[in-house]
């Protein structure tokens, strides 16, 4: 009730078709993380340069100019990628079938890594910046950040089409915002009226003031790199491609074209009224220090840097100053469901792919990959927890990941189109791979570039973190790989496969004399073993001289052997003696029938059992050995009776054969 409550009623798998989203709702899923980074890209660029004290933010301009064209480099580069590649597999399909299978590997490494942070970084600024409109929210930040992750995880869990026309409405409001604020506030300026942000009088004392050559140098790299943020979630539409209607690939390369000059207009617009209105913004752990001249006093509580151009912008007109805070607040956390939105999908490709646990293979009752939102949430929740929800200190990690994924995804566009090349012979065909391969290799050559910067700038700030999470990732996933490969030779059939055992010898484990030993007696005899016999361990004597009369009593036709343990143990002395009965016959096959109680409540299951679930722990690992447990139900699990069972994790929810063809007869398949 409480599942069917919070995500909703399962649906089939022929309703599949009905989740495809038209580009109106598809431009806010797989878009609101690019959109919703200019709440912290410009930010992030003041952040960087103030280190350097307050003349560093003449150059500005030009750090947002360099991420403006990275920013249009990689949405012209994976505009190719959307067409060429529609399976939903992104850059790690890319590499994988272009470059090799260990390439592919990296690559999803470093974006399974960034999607985490993705959502960790975005709700943390979206609760920074709702902070500054509902300030009572500021000493409980970290809280308010997990429970946003809760709310968007059952929302996705509820559907990718609910979850995107649920999304829509409240990006659109943010785009909407955000330029009507950039419009006015431009009217304003024009007008010649002093807009000018609340933090315009302060002044900014870096730890690296008066850095020139080479310092100045790393500071500029070091604030491009932060502003280059900007270029998260560009790539969520390459891994979202089988969620747009048809024709896929032209839909998401139209999507990705429209959330390009959307973000730019955005992130330019954003930085520049920034600058203009002398916003500024310090964190003294970078080593930048926001002192306000009149009294000396250093400024701990600044707005984000948004927010303050808001307030500049829209001054007394408090309503403006609140529409914009709380929508740059819900896209930040609707930018993370792009992160949901890719982290499943790529789990899912990756699990058929045998790199991670059949699991995230599976589709939950709503069509959406239940397993891999909630391992996300899980690990996002962990990352904000750990990094107390701040935002300066998160985004030293970001970045690192979805470079990596760019770089070696436009590589192996480039060999994708070689390819193609060479077997083509068509003049037109030909000069428009030749032009999207010269795309492609600007692209590889330029993120290559920034990808290095980003590295020399933010390791020490923490992006060494990721070059470590990385390779453990990479070689979990490889050791996966190698374990399903392992167990699939391992169940290849071979000619003694099929080949019947000469006799089977049937054992009924007893304890006492009662309704569940009898059923398991009846059941074994039902059978047909070649031989059969009821075992017990004597642990007190006095009970088995009981257990011996009541057996003869009731004259079974089933012999009964009485094993000593002369330490009352129970499952090594049933352990040793079929070993024996295995080592006097290695041709035979021992069945070991074992009565079990079935109860209603969890507690009750601590009372019972115990002895049989042991046995059996050991029993599976004999070679030659079958075990069978023989339920007897008792009153308390009557009241299960009837009710509806969720599949097991790993089972595959397909649609039912409509030819009437029965198939699938097998008990154990390659999806276990």
């Amino acid at each position: 009730m409480t599942k069917r409550l919070l995500v909703g009623r399962a649906l089939r798998s022929a309703q599949q078709h009905e989740q495809l989203l038209p580009r109106r709702v598809a431009l806010p899923v797989f878009a609101s993380d690019a959109l919703s980074s200019v709440a912290y890209a410009p930010q992030e660029i003041l952040l960087a340069l103030g280190a350097g004290g307050l003349v560093m933010y003449h150059y500005t301009p030009w750090v947002a100019a360099a991420v403006v064209v990275i920013l249009l480099t990689v949405i012209a580069s994976y505009r190719q990628n959307v067409r060429a590649y529609q399976s939903g597999g992104g850059d790690f399909e890319v590499a994988t079938v272009n470059l090799g299978s260990n390439w592919g590997v990296l690559v999803a490494s470093a974006l399974l890594v960034d999607y985490v942070l993705t959502v960790a970084v975005s709700v943390s600024a979206g609760v920074e910046n709702l902070g500054a409109f509902l300030r009572f929210l500021r000493p409980h930040e970290v809280l308010v950040a997990v429970v946003i992750v809760a709310l968007l995880t059952v929302g996705n869990l509820r559907g990718l089409r609910e979850a995107g026309v649920a999304f829509a409405i409240p990006t659109y409001l943010f785009m909407a915002s955000i330029v009507g604020m950039l419009l006015f506030g431009t009217v304003r300026m024009v007008l010649g009226e002093d807009v000018r942000a609340e933090t315009a009088g302060f002044e900014i004392q870096g730890d690296e003031s008066g850095a020139a050559g080479f310092a100045m140098v790393f500071l500029l790299l070091r604030a491009f790199s932060s502003g280059c943020a900007a270029l998260t979630g560009v790539e969520a539409i390459s891994n979202g491609v089988p969620a747009f209607r048809k024709p896929k690939g032209e839909n998401a390369a139209s999507t990705l074209l429209m959330m390009g000059a959307i973000a730019i207009t955005m992130f330019g617009g954003v930085t520049a009224m920034a600058y203009l209105t002398g916003a500024k913004y310090a964190e003294p752990d970078l080593g930048s220090h926001l002192v306000d001249p009149a009294t000396g006093r250093e400024i701990h509580d600044a707005e984000p840097v948004i927010a303050q151009v808001a307030h500049a912008v829209f001054g007394d007109f408090s309503i403006g100053f609140a529409v914009v805070t709380v929508m740059t607040a819900l896209i930040l956390f609707l930018a993370a469901n792009t992160a949901f939105n890719g982290f499943p999908v790529l789990g899912s490709v990756l699990a058929q792919n045998r790199y991670l646990p059949r699991q995230l293979h599976t589709r939950g009752d709503r069509l959406a990959f239940s397993n891999g939102i909630i391992i996300l949430a899980t690990l996002a929740g962990l990352l904000i927890y750990a990094y107390n929800a701040s935002v300066s200190k998160l985004i030293p990690l970001y970045t690192v990941g979805v470079f990596v994924s760019f770089t070696v995804s436009q590589i192996g566009m480039v060999r994708h189109w070689n390819r193609l090349l060479a077997a083509e012979n068509d003049s037109a065909r030909r000069r428009r791979m030749m032009v999207s391969r010269s795309i492609n290799a600007f692209g590889a050559a330029l993120t290559g570039i920034v990808l290095v910067i980003v590295l020399i700038s933010k390791f020490a700030l923490g992006a060494w973190i990721v070059v470590i999470a990385m390779p453990v990732l990479f070689l979990m996933m490889k050791g996966i790989r190698r374990h399903y490969d392992r167990i699939a030779a391992e169940l290849e059939p071979s000619g003694e496969d099929v080949a019947l055992p000469a006799r089977n010898h049937a054992i009924v484990l007893v304890s006492k004399v009662h309704k569940p030993t009898l059923r398991a007696l009846a059941y074994a005899r039902a059978t047909r073993p070649s031989t059969l016999e009821a075992l017990s361990v004597a642990v007190d004597a006095e009970e088995s001289r009981r257990l011996r009369e009541e057996w003869d009593a009731l004259d079974l036709p089933v012999p009964l052997k009485i094993l000593d343990s002369p330490f009352r143990e129970v499952t090594r002395p049933v352990l040793a003696y079929v070993k024996s009965v295995r080592r006097k016959s290695p041709r035979d096959v021992v069945t070991v029938f074992i009565p079990e109680y079935v109860v209603g409540h969890w507690w009750e299951q601590l009372l019972h059992n115990q002895s049989a679930l042991r046995l059996k722990g050991r029993l599976l690992f004999q070679p030659g050995v079958m075990v069978t447990s023989v339920a007897w139900q008792l009153q308390s699990s009557d009241r299960l009776k009837g009710r509806t069972e969720p599949p097991g994790p790993g089972s595959s929810r397909r649609p039912p054969h409509t030819d009437g063809e029965v198939r699938g007869g097998g008990i154990v398949s390659d999806r276990d």
